[in-house]
Parts: C-alpha cells; structure tokens; sequence
C-alpha cells in the first residue's frame, strides 16, 4: 500500500484529540454511558501515545514547536505522516513528525520503521489509560505504566501535564458554585475503595441529584473514611457553603448516622428510604423459597399504590401476611422506618421509580469499582477521588437522559415546596390525579 504523504498543521495532533475529548464531554452520548466510556478511554489512548511521540521528536530536534535555538542542530519539521498501534481498544491512528534537512530521519521507538503495526498489551495500556488520563497518579507512577505499555521512558513534563488536566477539573468540580443549582430530589450514597497504598478499604461519599428543569447534576464527590454522621455532615455544610439550597426529598440508605445527618442538615426535607436496600434487608431475613413471593408483593405495593396512604396500608397488609406465617423478624424489619418507605408517593407518581432508591447511584458506583480492579490500591486520596469524579461526572453531568417533568408535574413540586397544602391534604390530591 502506497505510504500517506506527509500532511502539515497548524496545530499538533495532540491538540486535536485534546478538542476532541472536550467536545465529546460537553457534547455526551444519549443513553449510552458505556459507549462514551469507552470512546474517552479510546481517545485517551491515542492523546497519551501522541503526546509522548511529539515530546520524542521535541527532544530529537533539540527544540520545542515554534522554539528557535542557535545552538540547535540542522532540521526542520515537516507536518505529520500517519502510522497505527494496534490495542484492546482497537487500532489508533498516531502522527508521525516528519522532518527535513537532516542526515538522518526521526524514527519513534514506538514505530520502528520495520514494523508496520505495534502491538500495545491490552491490560498495561488500559492501566495507563483509566490510571494517568482518568484517574491522575503521581508522575512516578504513570512513568512506570508507560513503560508496562512499552512506550519507553516518557519524559516528566508529558506525565505531568496529563496528570495536572485531571487534578484541575476535579478541583473546580470541589469549588465550584451551586448557587444555580436547584434540587428536587438529592441521592447519597458511598463506595468502599482502596484509598491508600496500604490499609484498609475507605469510604468515598458522592452525592448527585436531580434539578427542577428534570437535569441530573454531580455535586459532590469526596472523603469520609467511615461514612460517620460527621462525614455526611461535612458534606452537607460544604454543599451549603457552595450555595446549594435544601431539596425537596432526599434518598439514601438507612444507615443510621447518615439519617441522622439528613434530619440535622436538611429538616424540613422529606426523606426517603432507599426501597432497594430495605428489600435487600427484607430478603436476607426470609427462606430462599418465600423470596421471590415476597420480592413480587413488596413491588407490587409501591408500584400500584395512588397516594402515601394507600402505599402504607399495602405494606401493612404485607406485614401482616409476614407475621401470620411466623417471620416475626422480617415483619419488623419492613415495619422500620415505614413512613420513610412511602414518602417518595407524595411526589410525580410517573417518576416513582427514580425517587425511591438510590439504584442508579450504586450502578454508577459499580463502574467505579470494575475500573478500580485494573489498578488495584490507589496511591492517595487525590487520585482515587479524581477517578470517582470522572467516572460519575461522565454518568450524571453528561448523560441527556434526566426526568422530564410536566406543567402539572411543576406545579405539584412547587406545592410542595412552598407547602401551600399540608402533607394528608396534598396526598389526597395525588391519589385523585392518579385515579383520573
């Protein structure tokens, strides 16, 4: 095949794919959170590998791009050729600085010139990919995963830009104002990840939710070691220091410091039950032979139930099925913290299903953990943060597929946020709109 002839930009190649990625974020991909993980990590592959071949030739030349020095050998650059790495990601195109008036040619050592294509080794490369691009270790460790991915040495100041980008968004992510950012329905949950280089696991606490315009919005991603009440605390002082004002209901588990953090930060929220977790509960205190009954029962009650009320009377009804046939526990585990379980009802009964539980939030968590596996422990709070921030932010902040509230949906939030009806008052109306 005839060889590509040398192409001259204005703009290095690593400049381009940097647009790239930028528009890619801005831009997201409609319902496809895994594709667009997928193309990131495919275009964070090819800006590394490019970056490293431009600050190759940099230090071949003997002078940065647009750089003059006198005491600089002969030669000068002319634009870029094509050559491709083959990866697990698939193959990625790379441009090759081209170069005249020179004795001999530039060759990278990623791209002898007796070989065609390079095989990059899948699992090293995806390490240097999530780990120095997404997630940001220190230079020393990103180094080291470029030469695993046998890139060679990689210079400190192509390891430390890529690592500075990352560290920098995730710094204005903590900063930033929230002001603007008006809540319906706020989740909070935690991961349990590898933090440090040594010791146990540590809880990371993110809280996302979605606004009054049916948006999602990530707003914040940080530190609580125990996930204590003081953590989530913490966290709820610095959401209303950065201006967020107070949501309308708020999700979570029922671990008992974080309901207590809930009732203490945000009073006049209503809060709910995460009706996952409690099933989960549920479940663990049954036969394996009397779950799936009681799992199709429990669902049935709070997807068929109108209003608060007739949602509560179902899982009564429940309840007594479970203590008559002897499952004195599992009676008083669903019996707990009932008013919690049902308070989603008073809301737009056509979202039910995304104010009841905090699913979506352990999905996304979950994707944290799978892309944790690849590296390991991390080497700090920082970079364990960025990765959790990154791989959220790519779910939430840029996903299009947010709840889309009706006028009549509107005007029931707004009801109940300026509580011009008491909450048996307000249910009532519900249960009639439903039944209509």
């Amino acid at each position: 095949m005839k060889e590509a002839y040398a192409v001259r930009r204005t703009v290095p190649p690593s400049a381009e794919i940097q647009a790239e990625i930028d528009r890619l974020l801005g831009r997201g991909l409609v319902d496809d959170p895994q594709k667009m993980l997928g193309e990131l990590a495919r275009l964070g592959a090819r800006l590394i590998v490019q970056r490293a071949v431009e600050e190759e030739f940099d230090t071949w030349l003997g002078r940065a791009r647009y750089e003059r020095k006198p005491e600089a050998g002969p030669g000068k650059r002319n634009g870029f050729r094509p050559r491709h790495v083959q990866t697990g990601e698939g193959e990625l195109r790379i441009e090759i600085p081209q170069v005249r008036e020179t004795a001999i040619p530039f060759v990278s050592r990623l791209f002898p010139k007796w070989h065609c294509k390079r095989l990059l080794r899948t699992d090293p490369l995806k390490a240097l990919v999530i780990g120095g691009f997404v997630r940001g270790l220190s230079m020393r460790d990103v180094e080291s995963l470029c030469e695993e991915a046998g890139l060679g040495k990689t210079s400190k100041s192509t390891v430390a830009t890529i690592c500075a980008e990352l560290h920098e968004r995730f710094a204005a992510f903590c900063r930033r104002s929230l002001y603007d950012v008006n809540l319906v329905v706020l989740f909070l949950d935690a991961i349990y990840l590898p933090v440090r280089p040594s010791g146990p696991k540590e809880g990371v606490i993110c809280a996302w939710g979605i606004t009054d315009n049916g948006s999602r919005e990530l707003v914040a991603v940080r530190l609580g070691a125990r996930e204590s009440k003081e953590d989530w605390i913490e966290l709820g002082r610095d959401l209303i220091a950065r201006g967020l004002a107070a949501p309308r209901l708020v999700v979570a588990d029922g671990a008992p410091g974080l309901t207590a953090a809930i009732e203490e930060i945000w009073p006049r929220a209503d809060r709910q039950h995460c009706a996952v977790h409690r099933l989960r509960n549920l479940l663990a205190k049954l036969p394996k032979d009397e779950q799936d009954r009681i799992r199709f029962n429990y669902w049935s009650a709070l997807t068929d139930a109108t209003s608060v009320k007739d949602g509560k009377l179902r899982l009564q009804v429940l309840i007594s099925e479970l203590e008559h046939r002897g499952y004195e526990s599992a009676a008083r585990c669903l019996a707990d913290d009932l008013d919690a379980l049902v308070v989603h009802l008073r809301y737009p009964l056509r979202h039910r299903e995304r104010w009841r539980s905090t699913n979506l939030l352990e999905r996304s968590l979950g994707e944290v953990r799978r892309r944790t596996k690849v590296m390991g422990r991390f080497p700090g709070e920082t970079s364990c943060l960025t990765l959790v921030w990154a791989v959220l932010d790519l779910f939430f902040s840029h996903a299009s597929n947010g709840a889309t509230f009706t006028e009549i949906d509107r005007q029931h939030l707004y009801r109940i946020k300026y509580q011009q009806a008491d909450k048996d008052t307000l249910d009532e109306e519900v249960g009639s709109l439903a039944a209509g």
